[in-house]
């Protein structure tokens, strides 16, 4: 029995087809075997794919949205994979290449409301029970020290730094200007503690 799920936002539309894998005990429900998948944006042609390529649009988009949300955006998908996205001034450059050849790759331009569609359509079908499918995605990271320091600015990170170090010239500078005891100086006599007088 072939299933289809369908996972829709206002300008995004994902539906996956398939087949429970009833070799290891699926329900009627669940959809293990993918046999294809379409991808809807607003305004733009289908987009439709092999299993590896759904994967490599979770495995890209998702972790982009996440840097992007912790305001460290960064290019994700290298020039070989079949999907790259990147920064693009106001937007984000989504670059689908195909597996046909001679075919010139698509690029869209998505603004944060379409990426926001996009990211949820991909999350629901990701985290739906009902689609058992091995993706095999790797886990979330999170994220590196060194890309949290570049969301504070340098002034700001050098700032600790910098008062600790003129707060200690300063010390030695003072330290520096009382002037030392005199070798050989005996030391001033304790003035006497003053008697008090009985009658």
């Amino acid at each position: 029995m072939k299933l289809t799920y369908r996972y829709e936002q206002i300008s995004a539309r994902l539906q996956l087809e398939g087949l429970p894998d009833v070799s290891i005990g699926q329900g009627e429900q669940v959809l293990g075997i993918l046999t294809g998948w379409t991808l809807t944006l607003a305004g733009r042609p289908e987009l439709e794919g092999k299993r590896d390529h759904l994967v490599a649009l979770i495995e890209v988009v998702l972790p982009y949205a996440r840097h992007l949300v912790s305001d460290v955006p960064k290019a994700f998908g290298p020039a070989t994979s079949p999907v790259t996205i990147e920064p693009r001034g106001t937007g984000h450059r989504l670059l689908l290449r195909s597996s046909q050849p001679n075919t010139e790759p698509l690029d869209l331009q998505l603004d944060d409301a379409e990426l926001a569609d996009l990211v949820s359509c991909l999350d629901q079908a990701r985290l739906d029970w009902r689609v058992q499918l091995p993706l095999g995605l790797p886990a979330a990271q999170p994220l590196k020290r060194r890309e949290l320091l570049v969301r504070t600015p340098l002034a700001q990170r050098l700032a600790a730094p910098l008062c600790g170090a003129a707060a200690v010239a300063l010390t030695a500078s003072l330290a520096l200007m009382v002037p030392p005891p005199r070798p050989g100086a005996a030391p001033a006599p304790a003035p006497p503690l003053p008697v008090e007088k009985t009658r």
